[in-house]
């Protein structure tokens, strides 16, 4: 794939720049200690993965909401009963989620070529905490909460291509996630980047899907070095 053709970078944030699951592990396993509740790292993203989706593919209702319901998820399912707090303590953990390391380099990097875009199942304000921590402008961003619905819904790729204004084939979409964010991509003739950070592992925070991607990188250091090249290669004849 020439990485040359495209002129922006959509990208997804929780799990692509932001590392989430270190995150919701975090936050999970707390609520999970006060209630003798033991899982492993695989079994708590396998579950989230099927609770998140489950959730958003109902009623519209913002992502504060949702991580709320996944909490109360993994008390019905496991048994126990969360307090209000216990529910709150998700969401409220999503300020401190930290980019992963190789993320604000290579950013800071693919924007020297590219304008930088996110289309995010999120809400705008818990974005804003996640935006300081990137360190980079993004000329659009679409949220779920804007689109009033979640990827993997074209509406939210149909709302981004419509705010950047530009053809479908000058915009490369970057992402961790098969489900939410590959396969609608390749649905609507949108270019896209698999980043596999999850490679090897059990578990997933998000759901798998048998789609092909255009390109997969293991991380986005790998996909800053690939769009350095090609873009320092003298032309071909």
């Amino acid at each position: 794939m020439d990485l040359t053709q495209f002129k922006f970078l959509s990208f997804d944030c929780y799990g692509t720049l932001i590392d989430w699951e270190t995150g919701i592990l975090a936050s999970l396993r707390s609520v999970l200690k006060n209630h003798n509740k033991t899982l492993t790292d695989a079994e708590i993203l396998n579950l989230y993965a099927e609770l998140e989706s489950a959730i958003e593919s109902g009623e519209f209702k913002p992502y504060r909401e949702v991580l709320k319901e996944v909490v109360r998820g993994f008390a019905a399912r496991l048994g126990f009963k969360v307090t209000e707090q216990e529910a709150n303590s998700l969401p409220d953990s999503l300020k401190d989620w930290c980019p992963f390391p190789d993320t604000v380099a290579a950013l800071k990097s693919l924007a020297r070529h590219y304008k930088l875009c996110v289309i995010s199942n999120i809400d705008d304000d818990l974005f804003a905490h996640s935006a300081r921590r990137l360190e980079v402008p993004f000329h659009v961003v679409v949220t779920a909460l804007e689109a009033r619905s979640y990827k993997p819904s074209h509406n939210n790729f149909h709302l981004a291509l419509t705010k950047i204004g530009a053809p479908r084939e000058q915009v490369l979409h970057v992402a961790e996630s098969l489900f939410h964010d590959v396969a609608p991509a390749r649905a609507l003739g949108i270019k896209s980047v698999w980043v596999d950070r999850s490679k090897g592992k059990r578990g997933r925070a998000s759901r798998t899907a048998d789609v092909k991607p255009d390109l997969e990188v293991p991380d986005l250091k790998t996909l800053a070095e690939l769009v350095e090249r090609s873009f320092n290669s003298p032309p071909r004849h």
